[in-house]
């Protein structure tokens, strides 16, 4: 893993209450980056192809309706956990950050993961 990303990961897992999962994937190819989880019943690399698929369906829709426009990213509440999709600027790959909505503060949340995403944005 390169150090950059190894450094992304770690603040990521440090600093974000209700840390679940954080992938950084390839729009391309699927191909993670780099991937962690902090349960082992969570494998966030299939959680990340999936969310490939909502990406580039969401990138299909705006293509489709004519929009000038590009996906910052895309919220997805589930009963008990906040998955935040944030595409990159160039629309080459995204960041999927998985939380515990009983721990972690949406708007703290994606804050941080701005922060910290300035950090990869140069890198890859």
């Amino acid at each position: 893993m390169s150090n950059f990303l190894e450094q992304f990961t770690t603040e990521i897992k440090a600093n974000v209450p209700g840390y679940i999962a954080v992938t950084v994937t390839e729009v391309a190819t699927g191909i993670c980056y780099v991937s962690h989880s902090d349960k082992a019943d969570f494998d966030p690399e299939m959680a990340s192809a999936y969310n490939l698929e909502v990406v580039k369906a969401k990138q299909g829709a705006i293509k489709a309706l004519g929009l000038d426009s590009k996906i910052q990213d895309i919220l997805i509440t589930l009963t008990d956990q906040i998955h935040i999709i944030d595409v990159a600027e160039n629309g080459e790959y995204f960041i999927y950050l998985a939380v515990d909505s009983s721990k972690a503060n949406l708007g703290m949340t994606r804050a941080l993961l701005k922060k910290y995403k300035k950090d990869i944005v140069n890198e890859l």
